[in-house]
């Protein structure tokens, strides 16, 4: 079973992933692509790299724009694993 993190760790991850806030009691951060198109293959290496987490994001997307929420929901809240699918999804966007 997955422990939900605490407040502190949760304050002290988003110190160094500031474009990460806390909303609804969820990570949440949303991207913006130039088109359609890049914005769909973001959202494809996301969601393969979330399948070998087996873990899965809350998203979003109109056109150019991506919005993703995590949370662990066996945990009711965010948890380690939270923590690795941004550094995933931070590291996939930087390569954009």
């Amino acid at each position: 079973m997955l422990l939900k993190s605490t407040d502190k760790e949760i304050d002290e991850f988003i110190k160094q992933h500031s474009k990460w806030i806390i909303k609804n009691r969820k990570l949440h951060r949303k991207f913006k692509f130039k088109n359609f198109i890049e914005a769909f293959e973001f959202m494809s290496q996301v969601a393969a790299a979330a399948e070998n987490l087996n873990h899965h994001p809350e998203w979003f997307n109109v056109y150019n724009k991506v919005t993703i929420d995590l949370s662990t929901h066996e945990a009711n809240g965010i948890t380690e694993r939270d923590f690795q699918l941004v550094k995933l999804i931070d590291n996939l966007y930087q390569k954009k």
